[in-house]
């Protein structure tokens, strides 16, 4: 019968170590080193498939879902993840929804027929209830927040050596990593016209209003605070709405989330975030950016204490398309740091915090 590979070596060690008795030893120490790589060796070949199709599925699974952009935060931060995320993204099928066919870009689905492929989330606008400084206030009245007037046209200025704390409510990092703490605790305000957000961000808010109106410029709130069931209800329908267009489920929820924040990775539903667009330009699109509101706000909003959360040139960061309407209180504070260094809030984490 013919001998094995292993037979023969160890015939041929035992016959080396039989001549020579210094070599026994080593001989022995040899044979089990070639031995040991041998049915390793051995042992992956025969189990080829098995650890191509594990690897195969380790590397869709990274390249392929935006969650697991958590890893590489965890472990690096967010700013020295960027480049390995972006290399993922350029080796992936991933595309970002700004670069697909269909490019829907308000942030919010409205009631109706969403079975209806007639049905387009980028410019109907039925519905959405859309409050300016004036359905707000009473015709002509000056808001003045309670306790006194506060200085309605600069930021305070950060005092040198300013330190942030992580758990101050208004740097609160909420997105698809982190999700809404399951003890996290609010009190809704109410403005006059029923706007609901945090109480301690209205009077901000309204100063940030009346500022831009005594410029010239008409804002108006749509989309503050969401209930869970709600923001659920938005990201279903926009999955729905996506499938009608041909998308698989899986395509559908990919290119919603990131147009539309998971649920319960909301902050839309903690009262700290609101989509701001004008009386005369309501449909919440890029174009937005482009338009007086636009300009005012992304020049002018950090004296009040807010920042644009999704700006042009983050998406590899934030997960979510670069959205003009969409901000986020975050204090006068650090919202300046953030104008001014041209940061987003995972970024000011990531050096702050």
């Amino acid at each position: 019968m013919k001998k094995t590979f292993r037979e023969k070596l160890i015939l041929k060690f035992t016959h080396i170590a039989r001549k020579n008795k210094m070599l026994h030893y080593p001989c022995l120490a040899a044979l089990s080193v070639i031995l040991g790589a041998y049915h390793v060796c051995r042992h992956f070949v025969t189990n080829t498939k098995r650890y191509a199709s594990v690897a195969f599925v380790i590397i869709f699974f990274m390249s392929s879902c935006s969650f697991s952009f958590a890893v590489f935060a965890e472990k690096t931060g967010f700013i020295k993840a960027q480049e390995t995320y972006s290399a993922i993204i350029e080796d992936s099928d991933i595309v970002l929804a700004i670069e697909t066919e269909v490019e829907p870009e308000d942030h919010m689905l409205l009631e109706g027929d969403e079975n209806s492929l007639e049905y387009n989330p980028k410019t109907d606008t039925t519905g959405v209830d859309v409050y300016t400084l004036d359905d707000i206030l009473e015709s002509g009245e000056q808001y003045q927040p309670e306790g006194g007037s506060e200085d309605e046209g600069e930021s305070e200025e950060t005092e040198e050596g300013y330190v942030f704390d992580s758990t101050d409510w208004r740097l609160i990092l909420i997105n698809k990593q982190h999700p809404i703490p399951a003890d996290y605790d609010f009190n809704l305000g109410r403005t006059k016209d029923n706007i609901q957000c945090d109480e301690r961000i209205i009077d901000d808010l309204l100063l940030m209003m009346q500022a831009a109106k005594n410029d010239g410029i008409s804002l108006a709130i749509q989309s503050p605070y969401r209930t869970f069931d709600r923001q659920e209800s938005n990201f279903n329908k926009r999955i729905k709405y996506y499938m009608g267009q041909g998308m698989s489920y899986m395509d559908a929820y990919k290119t919603t989330s990131q147009v539309i924040t998971v649920p319960g990775c909301s902050e839309h539903e903690v009262g700290l975030a609101l989509d701001i667009t004008s009386d005369t330009f309501q449909p919440l699109l890029q174009e937005f950016a482009d338009t007086e509101e636009g300009k005012w706000l992304a020049e002018h909003s950090h004296e009040y204490g807010f920042t644009l959360r999704y700006p042009p040139d983050k998406e590899y960061i934030t997960s979510i398309e670069f959205e003009p309407w969409h901000f986020r209180y975050v204090g006068r504070e650090a919202a300046k740091i953030m104008y001014e260094e041209n940061i987003c809030l995972e970024e000011f984490w990531d050096k702050y915090l």
